[in-house]
């Protein structure tokens, strides 16, 4: 009887055991590890997010026309970024620009929505800043354009240049333009005698348009060194 008795134990352990299988493993049907490719997937997206980024940030803003193919966008560019200063002479005297010519903002006026391509910085009097996503040539005439349209935009006097106009001066029967670039080369200022609008803006260069009498020879001095410009 104690032999059946441990038989039928032996029986019944072993029947437990049987019934007990152990859990089942996920598999994986390729057997790439997932961490690479969550985390290559998540870079993806951040680039995709950054490229939408700039794209939507350096679109031109709505509203603001480009003014002579120079369009007005959100940020400043600095794929190319160099200066070239104009000075504009009358009675003997250089007369400024505008602060943040080019730089249009909102309503109150403490906020910038959008740079044109030209444009000039209030600490940089008479600099003008080439700052495009593109290399290209950029001219005078450009540059007057974009003054012109943003000051007429913030109602403030035309800034034109032609043949009876340099900014907001109207020439008389007995005046005339006089115009000179300096390339920096070490040869000065030099006498322009063709359509200063068609004069091409480079680095450092110092364009002067004096409106003669009387006539300043040479031209004021335009400093690259002061503390203002030092860095441009």
């Amino acid at each position: 009887m104690a032999n059946r008795s441990r038989a039928k134990a032996a029986a019944g352990t072993g029947k437990g055991k049987s019934a007990r299988r152990p859990p089942a493993r996920g598999r994986s049907g390729s057997g790439v590890p997932l961490l690479p490719v969550v985390v290559g997937s998540i870079l993806g997206l951040l680039v995709i997010v950054m490229i939408g980024a700039i794209i939507y940030f350096n679109r031109p803003q709505p509203g603001i026309q480009a003014v002579s193919g120079i369009p007005c966008d959100h940020l400043e560019h600095s794929q190319v970024h160099y200066h070239a200063a104009l000075q504009i002479v009358y009675n003997g005297n250089v007369v400024n620009f505008p602060d943040n010519a080019g730089i249009q903002t909102d309503s109150t006026g403490a906020n910038v929505t959008c740079y044109y391509w030209l444009h000039v910085h209030a600490a940089n009097k008479n600099v003008i800043h080439i700052e495009s996503p593109a290399s290209d040539t950029f001219t005078v005439g450009q540059f007057f354009d974009v003054i012109n349209a943003w000051s007429l935009a913030n109602g403030k006097p035309a800034q034109k240049l032609d043949a009876t106009h340099v900014s907001t001066f109207t020439i008389g029967p007995d005046q005339k333009i006089v115009t000179y670039v300096d390339l920096g080369d070490g040869k000065g200022a030099q006498v322009y005698d063709g359509d200063p609008r068609k004069i091409q803006l480079k680095s450092h260069e110092v364009i002067t348009i004096e409106i003669t009498p009387p006539v300043v020879t040479p031209p004021p001095a335009f400093d690259w060194h002061s503390s203002a410009n030092s860095g441009l």
